[in-house]
């Protein structure tokens, strides 16, 4: 089998061919450090062939390394904390939005971006007065224009990816809200990270997509990488004050999804609809159908490995369909710590919001 790579040839540590049970190891065949290794498997009901290849590359620093502890001295601004939302009329943007309405002596919004909802972000600009707007879809920028045309001042307005880049980096922001759905959201993230803004991380592909390439950046601009989803959110608050070395596990909660009390033999017959209906969580479309099918779950764990350096063997999925233990954590001594509250996502929000 040819097998060709364009992969930077100091980033690979190994790599393996394998048919999953049985291993055999071949010769290391590559001059820059290559191992490769074939391994086969059988089953009872016959043979079962096939052939994956995977490469392993250093793993990158975590943005919390199984502990969390407060940083001192970092506060720059006066008054409420400046933030920028890139997604705000998303389903997490549209909830942060609530929180910093309820809290105007503590937060204070400079820049929104959003997508092609104009007249919801039209709304949010006239209650929040952002020095900065930014709507991705350019062909709307006129009609936002419209929306705005009785509002003085004026904030300025950028359409396009670049613009809800500008929202991203906006120089008086300390913090920025990826609230993007999607691998668009590592751009933006990519540009607050390089202005030296901190992250609330609603946007788990910027992680899954290029968490090599981000976590190293977020440590060389000392930029904090605060997890806002519940799970994650629920993690970092377990580990607070833990010694260095002290976690030995990541137990992540899974609610099951719209599915999960469904028979296997009427699994084909479900519809959008169906599994639009998460019974726990109001959230968006996406993220309510990849619940359903479980695939955001398996998204968690990778984004869960990046964030706290923990191992994929070190990191298990339980079934709570309650949804009040949000996540656990195994330190070495078997102690389990839990964080539990009811099933809203505006409470894991005030652990960043708070900092």
């Amino acid at each position: 089998m040819d097998l060709n790579m364009v992969y930077p040839s100091e980033m690979i540590k190994s790599t393996s061919f394998f048919h999953p049970t049985n291993s055999v190891s071949l010769p290391n065949l590559s001059p820059d450090g290559f191992v490769w290794k074939r391994k086969g498997y059988g089953t009872a009901i016959g043979r079962i062939r096939r052939l994956q290849c995977s490469a392993q590359a250093p793993h990158p620093p975590p943005a919390w390394p199984g502990l969390a502890f407060p940083h001192t001295g970092r506060k720059t601004w006066d008054g409420p904390k400046p933030i920028s939302i890139v997604g705000s009329t998303g389903s997490i943007g549209s909830q942060t939005l609530d929180i910093i309405a309820e809290n105007p002596d503590k937060f204070r919004i400079v820049g929104l971006a959003a997508g092609s909802k104009v007249t919801l972000l039209a709304h949010q600009v006239k209650t929040f007065k952002p020095q900065l707007v930014a709507v991705r879809n350019e062909s709307l920028v006129n009609e936002l224009k419209d929306a705005l045309a009785d509002m003085e001042p004026k904030p300025e307005i950028i359409p396009g990816e670049q613009g809800v880049i500008e929202v991203a980096r906006h120089p008086d922001a300390v913090s920025v809200v990826t609230g993007i759905v999607g691998c668009a959201g590592l751009k933006p993230t990519v540009a607050a990270i390089e202005a030296g803004k901190d992250i609330a991380l609603a946007n788990k592909e910027t992680l899954i997509a290029g968490g090599p390439f981000v976590l190293p950046l977020a440590h060389k601009h000392k930029v904090k990488i605060l997890p806002a989803d519940s799970e994650h959110s629920a993690i970092f608050q377990c580990i607070q004050g833990l010694p260095e070395g002290a976690l030995r596990r990541i137990i992540l909660t899974a609610s099951g999804g719209a599915f999960r009390d469904w028979p296997v033999d009427k699994l084909k017959d479900v519809k959008v609809a169906d599994a639009l209906k998460h019974p726990n969580w109001n959230m968006g479309k996406k993220i309510t159908v990849d619940s359903a099918t479980l695939f955001n779950k398996g998204l968690e764990v990778i984004e869960a490995h990046y964030l706290f350096g923990a191992e994929y063997d070190d990191i298990e999925i339980v079934i709570h369909p309650q949804s009040i233990i949000h996540s656990m954590v195994e330190t070495q001594d078997s102690s389990v710590l839990a964080q539990l509250g009811w099933p809203d996502i505006l409470l894991n929000w005030y652990c960043f919001y708070s900092g």
